[in-house]
């Protein structure tokens, strides 16, 4: 098998009106809000793809290895790079969401803040300085 690149990510929803009302409104990602499969081919390329530890992910989030019960265990994690993680940050508390993680730099380099979806999904907004430089 030769494996070209991660070709898309849909969460699985249960309120779809409050999943629209982070991923269209409060992130910005072009959905069709009237499809009965909200979904975008605008987008481009996905640049990780891992997999992450309930542990390793706690640790991130919570600065322990275990998650805490009064909240939803992610079963999976989506990040959208953008251009400055505070101001995405600021924008999504407006809205409403709640965010697990304050931004803040990692060690390695990127800034990140993590929310949790109604539906257990673990997002990211972060900066990738390394995924931003130009190649050649």
């Amino acid at each position: 098998m030769n494996l070209l690149l991660v070709s898309g990510v849909a969460p699985i929803v249960s309120d779809l009106s409050s999943s629209l009302d982070l991923y269209a409104d409060a992130l910005g990602v072009p959905l069709d809000r009237d499809a009965d499969y909200p979904a975008t081919d605008a987008l481009d390329g996905l640049k990780h793809f891992g997999l992450w530890s309930l542990s390793g992910a706690a640790q991130a989030c919570f600065g322990r290895a275990d998650w805490p019960a009064e909240h939803t265990v992610p079963q999976a994690s989506i990040e959208f790079e953008v251009e400055d993680v505070d101001e995405a940050a600021a924008e999504l508390t407006a809205a409403g969401h709640t965010l697990l993680v304050d931004p803040h730099d990692e060690p390695w380099g990127q800034r990140v803040a993590r929310l949790l979806s109604a539906d257990g999904l673990l997002v990211g907004i972060s900066f990738t300085p390394w995924m931003r430089k130009s190649a050649g």
